[in-house]
């Protein structure tokens, strides 16, 4: 219920379900154009900008703010004459959406507020791989429940959840339906943690498509389209048109991990043969390296950055020559793999994140060798289709949940105004 309202508590009338309808919509654009603008914006910048009235705009920045979903900041001048214009922004603090994950390596929580805000995060490096899933989620929910007892500390509302998963998702139902890496098949994932936690509006999603969410993010570009690789013990991908994440007809879009590279290739987990991960995913890079470990693979938290520091110094390294040609080959295998899905879908960047950002430098030019003799369109737009390391956190996927969380409340915002 909208606090300015004047007709709340009033008995229906003949049209008034229309009107909540057009200020539930009026109410999403301006909160959308708050949102989306580089600086605070004013009541008339927002009437512009959304082609409201000024009355208008003003009647719902004032339900936005009174809602704790916008604040406002001091009086700037505006050079015009009149009273001087009151900039407002998305709030700091009041609202947040809560990210977890669980991954092969690790499991992860993080809260961000609307204006993207860390206001609190937790990780623990763990080896899922052939894990209990009721074990894996008990331990999720242990490492969640010290970021709700703060966000309630600190009166912070949760406007909902979302639970990153390497694996796809069926959207309609929630399930789990297969996790090669963890050794899960066919799990109600998201019954699992609504048992352990009370959460409102949960939901699960694929890690790949959710770090694509929260790379997009990082660009600060609405309109931006690219593919998102994350480059781990598995390989998925995340894909972003236009500003707007791709996630297929069930929700299981970016399995680009499982596309087959060799048909007469080594047997995946996945059941089928030669698939990317054969050659492109870690345990694969390791083994062909001969290695234990990447060299200086970076363990930040979930808001540090990633980059391209586990190249340096590798010169020098006994072992650098079996890790080039074991990057050299992962760099052939995603060329290959990437080629198509660029030839279908006529996508013009590529992100690599994860593993493959860490080593972009050792990886690179056999990618790119691969991209231009396979993809149609290279020679037509060189410099329009490159490839490049991502920009967003360390851990991407669980800052992607709890943006994907915040973005219902942009979706809805009459939804969340609190009461």
């Amino acid at each position: 219920m909208l606090k300015s309202d004047p007709t709340a508590g009033l008995a229906t009338a003949p049209g008034s379900a229309g009107q909540a309808s057009l200020r539930s919509h009026n109410l999403r654009l301006a909160y959308q154009t708050i949102a989306q603008a580089a600086a605070p914006v004013s009541r008339a910048d927002i009437a512009g900008a959304a082609g409201l009235t000024r009355a208008t705009a003003s009647s719902l920045v004032d339900a936005l703010v009174q809602g704790s979903l916008v604040e406002e900041l001091d009086v700037r001048a505006s050079g015009r004459a009149g009273r001087p214009a009151t900039p407002v922004r998305l709030a700091r603090g009041t609202v947040a959406g809560l990210g977890l994950e669980i991954n092969v390596d690790y499991l992860a929580v993080k809260a961000l507020d609307l204006a993207g805000q860390v206001l609190d995060e937790r990780v623990q490096w763990t080896d899922l791989a052939g894990s209990d899933p009721t074990q894996a989620v008990l331990d999720l929910a242990n490492l969640a429940r010290p970021v709700r007892r703060r966000l309630t500390a600190q009166k912070v509302r949760l406007a909902g959840a979302t639970l990153a998963v390497a694996g796809p998702v069926d959207r309609a139902t929630g399930r789990l339906r297969s996790a090669p890496n963890l050794g899960w098949q066919d799990l109600d994932l998201l019954g699992l943690v609504r048992r352990r936690l009370r959460l409102p509006e949960l939901k699960v999603g694929n890690e790949a498509t959710l770090a694509a969410r929260a790379e997009l993010a990082s660009l600060g570009d609405h309109q931006a389209s690219f593919v998102y690789v994350s480059g781990g013990v598995g390989i998925g991908a995340g894909i972003v048109q236009h500003g707007a994440l791709y996630s297929g007809s069930h929700g299981w879009a970016g399995e680009l991990g499982h596309v087959t590279v060799d048909a007469a290739g080594p047997p995946c987990a996945c059941g089928s043969n030669g698939c990317l991960e054969q050659y492109a995913g870690r345990s694969a890079i390791l083994t062909a390296a001969g290695l234990a470990t990447l060299p200086a693979a970076p363990r930040a938290t979930a808001a540090g950055g990633t980059g391209d520091a586990g190249a340096g110094g590798l010169e020098g390294d006994p072992t650098a020559q079996a890790l080039h040609a074991a990057m050299s080959q992962a760099g052939r295998a995603l060329g290959i793999a990437l080629s198509g899905a660029i030839n279908l879908m006529d996508l013009n960047t590529v992100v690599l994140g994860g593993d493959f950002a860490h080593l972009i430098r050792l990886l690179l030019p056999a990618l790119r060798q691969e991209l231009e003799l396979r993809v149609v369109s290279w020679g037509w737009a060189p410099d329009d289709q490159f490839v490049r390391p991502a920009a967003g956190p360390a851990l991407p996927a669980v800052a992607g949940a709890a943006l994907a969380a915040i973005d219902r409340v942009a979706a809805n915002p009459a939804a969340y105004l609190a009461q």
